[in-house]
């Protein structure tokens, strides 16, 4: 009999509950519906019209920037060929229901005749081989067998050219579902035998309004210009954006509060938009000491200089696009919006032109400098010398040299005053100003293309009949203002229109050229010398050219 007492086995621990795992907003917030994918409107109405009226095409290749949805795309026609409904007895819609068996593996990636591959790794003839020999057998439980081949561009020749014969006429169970995001590597035998669709990159707008509602979703606040930082650094990039605010809600959640724009901007290393105007508006005054002091502020701040020339880029930009009338960007903050209108209505396009060739130097020097920062200082220098140089109009309008060669400058600091009106009063004056302002390949293409409808300054109408360019318009419209001081509204409209100048001068020379001809004189050597014709002179000619 043992001593020992026995108090039992000792209590077992409990099983640890089975954590959750984690699935990134990328995966999480993929799109299961056409309804839900963004800025895709017109692909969507095209493959719905298509579904309705039962043209589809045996294979699609979709192409895009990464993260704009094409392997989501490729998947939702999967599910949308495949979809039998609710009651199992429907048939392909842009409407898949997501409840039937079909939907319901396709999402989960589990449907045995909707085959994924991976081109970048299965790159071979016998990779193609094995879906050349599996697509003659029908589905096993599909509508249709489906084939979805990302990143097709990896294929080798002999791959894209096994594929071309089973490609161009499958099986009528079969559908290829084709994405790239470099479909100039894609040959163009296999293109022509596929449904093309080009995903566009999303507009910052619409992608800052969806992160707005999956951060209400994961019950995160977030600021709207952290959303807007977010959107912009996404490159139209739904994937990479939703991928950097999983990254800002795990900041957020670190540091105790929601999702704020200093957070954001210190995290992707991005300048202050605030810092990067008010370092453009001491460039403009040509406040050296100040400028290279918040450039300084921003270097310590952990802001790379190459970031700070793009931002000043961007920038001198954004003052360009409302410069010529363009609509204002709804995602830059009021305050930014106000500095750009200020900007423009104070700047020429002469200047902003200059502006902009100084500072995207000043880019590709610092891009590849070995210091940076110093070369940024030197460009913003350069940036600021350089706008106190007189431009090559001005030069010419100084007159001669003084002695020494040196140009004399004028008497006072400020211009003569501009005549009252400088507004042409008839549209060949109109491009003569034009091209003596130094536009004269826009001038040149106005003269051989434009049929004019009307001139009533400052309006211009143009016979669409012969269509012109839209940016020709713009063009056009904004030399006009930065020769006359007025805002001119250069338009199409459905008119027929005069003859073009050129066909003007055509005639002119034709007419002469008859009337020459009946000169006794002419008449007479015409007659002395049979077999002889009337030319137009060299120097006619030279003028029409």
């Amino acid at each position: 009999m043992s001593d020992s007492l026995d108090l039992g086995s000792p209590p077992q621990p409990a099983a640890p509950a089975k954590a959750e795992t984690y699935r990134v907003l990328a995966r999480k917030y993929r799109p299961q519906t056409f309804s839900a994918l963004i800025g895709q409107d017109a692909m969507v109405t095209t493959l719905a019209n298509a579904i309705r009226r039962g043209r589809l095409a045996h294979a699609f290749l979709l192409t895009g920037v990464r993260g704009v949805g094409k392997t989501s795309t490729a998947r939702l026609i999967a599910k949308a060929l495949n979809c039998i409904g609710p009651d199992g007895q429907g048939g392909p819609t842009i409407d898949p229901c997501g409840v039937c068996e079909p939907c319901r593996a396709i999402a989960e990636g589990r449907h045995i005749d909707v085959i994924e591959m991976d081109a970048a790794s299965h790159t071979g003839i016998d990779d193609v081989r094995e879906i050349i020999e599996a697509s003659r057998y029908a589905a096993v439980s599909a509508r249709f067998k489906i084939y979805i081949v990302d990143e097709v561009h990896m294929l080798s020749k002999a791959a894209f050219n096994g594929l071309l014969k089973t490609l161009e006429e499958p099986p009528a169970h079969v559908k290829f579902l084709f994405a790239t995001t470099e479909v100039n590597k894609v040959p163009i035998t296999v293109l022509s035998r596929c449904q093309r669709f080009d995903l566009r990159r999303i507009p910052a707008e619409k992608l800052a309004d969806h992160f707005a509602r999956v951060s209400e979703a994961e019950g995160v606040e977030a600021e709207a210009e952290a959303l807007a930082l977010i959107a912009r650094a996404a490159e139209g990039s739904a994937r990479d954006g939703l991928s950097i605010l999983d990254q800002a809600i795990a900041h957020a959640d670190l540091e105790g509060g929601g999702v704020r724009a200093d957070a954001v901007r210190e995290m992707l290393g991005l300048s202050d938009r605030g810092a990067v105007r008010d370092l453009l508006a001491l460039l403009l005054e040509g406040n050296a000491p100040d400028a290279l002091a918040a450039l300084r502020r921003q270097y310590a701040l952990g802001v790379d200089p190459q970031t700070v020339m793009r931002g000043l880029l961007e920038a001198v930009h954004g003052v360009t696009l409302i410069k010529v009338g363009a609509a204002e960007d709804p995602a830059q903050p009021v305050e930014e919006r106000a500095a750009y209108r200020e900007w423009a209505g104070g700047m020429s396009f002469p200047v902003l032109h200059r502006l902009w060739q100084l500072l995207l130097k000043g880019y590709e020097e610092v891009s590849g400098a070995s210091l940076p920062i110093e070369t940024a200082e030197m460009a913003l220098l350069r940036v600021i010398h350089a706008a106190s140089l007189p431009d090559p109009g001005e030069l010419a309008r100084r007159g001669p040299s003084a002695p020494g060669g040196v140009s004399q400058p004028p008497a006072a600091p400020a211009a003569p005053p501009a005549p009252a009106d400088r507004t042409p009063r008839e549209f060949a004056a109109a491009l003569d100003l034009v091209e003596g302002a130094g536009q004269i390949a826009l001038v040149a293409r106005l003269r051989h293309a434009a049929r004019l409808v009307r001139y009533a300054p400052p309006e211009i109408e143009f016979s669409n009949t012969r269509p012109l360019p839209a940016d020709l318009l713009v063009e056009l419209a904004g030399a006009l203002k930065e020769a006359t001081g007025r805002v001119w509204k250069v338009a199409m409209v459905d008119a027929p229109g005069e003859r073009s100048v050129r066909e003007a001068e055509l005639d002119a020379v034709q007419a002469r050229h008859d009337e020459v001809a009946q000169t006794p004189a002419v008449l007479a050597a015409l007659e002395a010398f049979p077999g002889a014709e009337l030319i137009d002179p060299p120097a006619a000619k030279r003028s029409l050219s």
